[in-house]
């Protein structure tokens, strides 16, 4: 039996080779706990990581222009990353 796991990175600009500011793991197969804040260090310094340890890409930021003084703005994390890995696991 298969399952899914996901892996949401929030990196630092468009492009997966930045650096990762935020992130949230989730374990459909029940083989790992993750809570947020559970680690001061991210599980990958990078999108790009990810991918070299077998994550699969499913999901990017669609980018958008940047209105003039939204580089002030702190209320959310533009560049979201969601990867998967199925994991086969026993019934």
């Amino acid at each position: 039996m298969r399952r899914q796991k996901v892996l949401v990175l929030y990196l630092n600009s468009s492009a997966l080779d930045a650096s990762v500011i935020g992130w949230a793991q989730y374990d459909g197969s029940d083989q790992e706990t993750h809570m947020a804040g559970d680690s001061a260090e991210p599980p990958y310094a990078s999108g790009l990581a990810a991918l070299k340890d077998g994550w699969r890409l499913i999901q990017a930021s669609p980018l958008s222009s940047h209105m003039p003084g939204s580089e002030y703005r702190t209320d959310y994390l533009k560049y979201e990353f969601f990867f998967e890995k199925l994991i086969t696991v026993k019934d």
